[in-house]
């Protein structure tokens, strides 16, 4: 009935019937926690190899192109042991896929750091028909300038086991399941300062998607979409990454949902999601819709796609309505990138109805980060929060470009992830 639940507990009794224990007053009453209440008790520890390889495959980008295939190749490269101190080398398991799959890294991890999360604001996971990653497209200098910084580590978000730590790292073990958020993902191993890295309950796929997609809509509702209970809440691109975990996260809360989608087969999963109304765009004109049935207008918008959605989305809203950008996909497609776009009049429509319009930057929440991810995967775990996973497989860092190419397709549904160590996979269903 539900193959993610695969290794957890199933209690059945005549008074209470068929659950998975511990349900959440079991888990109140006998989890035991650490003795700081921000830094949760990882038991979960994965099999690792007893000696590490002294290299490992990676990819990189060569060339600054649309295409990723030829944009990337895959090189060996020396695992440099020890590891340096403060640093940790993290074995990848499950690399996500990302519509914005290849920019520019500047030399220097922070600075790296800082750009890819500017990217991942602009670009979320929409589907969008050019790879900007290798193209260089979000940086600055002119394409001689960048040429000359090449080649740079592709991939931006891995899911994998911790397998060394450096000295003066003393709360990371060895063997404890980690997330990451910097380039360099696309790799069999990666080192990473130890403030990257987010301890998780399991190296599962999943986690994968919870990283950008699942912060970006749990830390924007909450922190700033100021959400609550017994709202109208609506969400354009409903489908996509982002857009999935935003419209279950304001179910949970008790809210009303009203989702924008293309086509029957996105309206079918946002119903299957818990969506109260779901507006496919190809049958039903999203403001008639919205004018006859909320009247009033909605309370929250969570909008991803800009331009005249933008627009219509600023009008629906209720007095003292909140308006999220996350995205605008509708203007940065296209050879020349990000268009900007005037919005004549919208400091007169906010006064009016004292209405707010803010954007979400990620990076400038990071400090929710973890509080956020262990949230969404305590949902994930107790079955409240359902993470979808493209159906397709791939398997092995040679296959990647299938999967960036298959992303970009339009035909995937889910988040596409690649799982760089096949074997490991084996191994663990096999416990």
């Amino acid at each position: 009935m539900d193959e993610s639940r695969a290794g957890s507990c199933l209690w059945i009794t005549n008074r209470r019937g068929m659950e998975y224990w511990p349900g959440p007053a079991e888990e109140v009453k006998y989890l035991v926690r650490s003795s700081s209440s921000s830094r949760r008790k990882i038991s979960f520890r994965a099999p690792l190899g007893a000696q590490l390889p002294q290299s490992f495959e990676k990819v990189v980008v060569h060339k600054l192109t649309h295409n990723f295939r030829d944009a990337t190749h895959i090189v060996r490269a020396p695992l440099k042991l020890p590891i340096e101190s403060g640093r940790v080398l993290l074995k990848i398991i499950y690399a996500g896929v990302n519509a914005s799959d290849d920019t520019f890294k500047p030399r220097g991890e922070e600075i790296a750091w800082n750009y890819w999360l500017w990217v991942l604001c602009v670009y979320r996971m929409e589907k969008l028909g050019k790879v900007n990653f290798s193209s260089g497209r979000y940086f600055l200098g002119n394409k001689k300038d960048l040429s000359s910084l090449l080649p740079f580590d592709a991939g931006f978000e891995a899911v994998g086991i911790i397998a060394a730590v450096g000295d003066s790292v003393s709360n990371l073990e060895v063997g404890t399941p980690a997330a990451i958020m910097v380039y360099g993902g696309y790799a069999e191993f990666m080192t990473v300062s130890s403030k990257h890295i987010l301890p998780i309950g399991r190296p599962d796929p999943e986690v994968v998607a919870m990283l950008t997609s699942g912060l970006t809509a749990s830390i924007a509702l909450e922190k700033v979409g100021q959400m609550e209970s017994g709202q109208v809440v609506l969400v354009t691109a409903a489908a996509g990454g982002t857009g999935q975990f935003a419209v279950q996260l304001a179910k949970l809360a008790g809210n009303k949902v009203v989702a924008t989608c293309g086509g029957k087969e996105k309206a079918r999963l946002l119903k299957d999601l818990g969506v109260d109304r779901v507006i496919d765009y190809k049958t039903e004109d999203i403001k008639t819709v919205l004018k006859n049935e909320f009247p009033k207008g909605v309370d929250i918008v969570y909008e991803s796609v800009g331009g005249d959605m933008f627009d219509l989305c600023l009008n629906a809203l209720a007095i003292r309505g909140r308006l999220i950008v996350i995205g605008m996909i509708s203007q940065y497609q296209g050879e020349h990138g990000w268009k900007p776009k005037n919005y004549p009049g919208l400091v007169e429509k906010l006064l009016t109805k004292s209405q707010s319009v803010a954007g979400f930057f990620l990076p400038q929440y990071s400090y929710l980060w973890k509080e956020h991810l262990a949230r969404q995967f305590d949902l994930y775990s107790s079955g409240k929060l359902k993470v979808a996973i493209d159906p397709k497989r791939f398997l092995g860092l040679h296959s990647v470009p299938d999967a960036v190419e298959h992303l970009h397709s339009g035909r995937s549904s889910g988040k596409v992830v690649v799982c760089i160590d096949p074997t490991f996979e084996q191994q663990m269903a096999k416990l």
